[in-house]
């Protein structure tokens, strides 16, 4: 808790058995955590076993898709204050200060992987990734006249309850371009938010997506294809 708000994180979980309990602890350790959502979505055996010496609550998700997990997460979380992240290690706990130092200014805060200065010895953020993530967020920032964007794939976001209840009731995509969805949702509906550098090292284990050249080019084509015809798919306010 911060400042009489609860805080939430959200753990979506596919394939991180073997680095799930570490992240969730590291969490607990900070020490300001009130709640920490694992969304098991079809998740690896064992995965269950490694959150069950945790605080963590268990929260399962057939519906298949990071964007699905996520949805599930925001439903379930009980926070005024609710952080999503990977629970693959790629991502440091500490950062939680760095988002938390812009709530009083800004709704929602969106973590970028893409400054060089912040990605760690082996993170999966090759000149491919990293020119394409900036690629496509300049896009994003051009075409909708947003704050300044580096990166549309990063999952590690805080979000205000408020705002959230704004935008929930809109989400559609369940798949692995949800991020931009929601980014482009926050400025459908004019709510103050910022991207900010945030530390990102080596996975443990290998991604469903960025692990593989051919599903990280067809994902970073669907979400080109989709920021481009967000104005024409009929969101309302």
């Amino acid at each position: 808790m911060i400042k009489k708000q609860r805080i939430s994180v959200i753990l979506p979980t596919y394939n991180e058995k073997d680095s799930i309990q570490k992240v969730i602890k590291d969490f607990e350790a900070l020490g300001i955590i009130d709640e920490i959502v694992v969304i098991n979505n079809n998740a690896v055996a064992g995965t269950s076993q490694q959150v069950a010496g945790t605080s963590a609550i268990e929260i399962f998700e057939s519906d298949p898709g990071y964007g699905a997990a996520i949805q599930r997460g925001y439903k379930e979380a009980t926070g005024d204050l609710i952080f999503v992240c990977e629970p693959d290690d790629t991502f440091v706990a500490e950062d939680v200060y760095k988002f938390l130092s812009y709530i009083d200014a800004v709704d929602v805060v969106y973590g970028s992987r893409t400054v060089k200065n912040f990605i760690g010895k082996g993170a999966n953020m090759g000149h491919f990734l990293k020119v394409g993530n900036w690629f496509v967020a300049k896009m994003m920032q051009l075409l909708y006249r947003t704050n300044s964007l580096s990166d549309v794939g990063c999952t590690f976001r805080l979000i205000k309850k408020p705002a959230l209840k704004k935008i929930q009731s809109s989400f559609r995509i369940k798949s692995g371009f949800f991020g931009p969805e929601m980014m482009l949702l926050t400025k459908h509906f004019d709510i103050p938010f910022v991207q900010i550098p945030i530390k990102y090292q080596a996975r443990v284990g290998e991604s469903s997506y960025t692990g593989d050249f051919k599903k990280a080019f067809i994902l970073g084509m669907k979400m080109i294809w989709f920021i481009i015809t967000f104005s024409f798919r009929g969101y309302s306010k």
